[in-house]
């Protein structure tokens, strides 16, 4: 993204409260990820800190500092999803998608992690695709998911 997008997203938030974030949220949505460039602009713009922003761009788990692929596949690896077989879930897409947790694939089709938790314990184990969630899913099930998105 050139620099005049990102001014222009800073303005727009810049006098809110909470407006860093938002600011981060956007820049987010329209590359992808958080680039330097984007940080440095922001911490020049903004007076905050690069490593305020920083702080602020690894601590929450929307934000990242890599691309990300169009696909973004969470799997929960909270307690009650791990009994349930999510380990042996997020073995199988990263055999099927060739990648590890945290990686992306070469196409930049998609983007494979695992969560602490994503709220529906007793559905588990459950997986994310952007923001759908797919509940008491298998390894068989997971991999008919990933089909749609393709």
């Amino acid at each position: 993204m050139k620099e005049e997008n990102f001014l222009s997203i800073i303005g727009k938030h810049q006098a809110h409260q909470g407006g860093l974030i938002s600011i981060l949220e956007d820049i987010q949505k329209k590359d992808g990820y958080l680039q330097e460039q984007a940080l440095r602009i922001v911490a020049q713009e903004t007076g905050f800190s690069l490593v305020d922003i920083y702080g602020i761009a690894t601590f929450y788990k929307l934000f990242s500092l890599e691309p990300r692929g169009k696909h973004l596949l969470s799997v929960c690896s909270g307690t009650a999803c791990h009994v349930r077989g999510a380990e042996r879930l997020k073995e199988r897409l990263e055999e099927q998608l060739g990648i590890k947790a945290g990686k992306t694939t070469e196409d930049m089709r998609y983007t494979l992690e695992t969560v602490r938790c994503i709220g529906c314990c007793s559905l588990g184990p459950v997986a994310t695709v952007n923001e759908k969630t797919y509940a008491r899913t298998d390894q068989e099930k997971i991999i008919k998911v990933l089909e749609l998105y393709e």
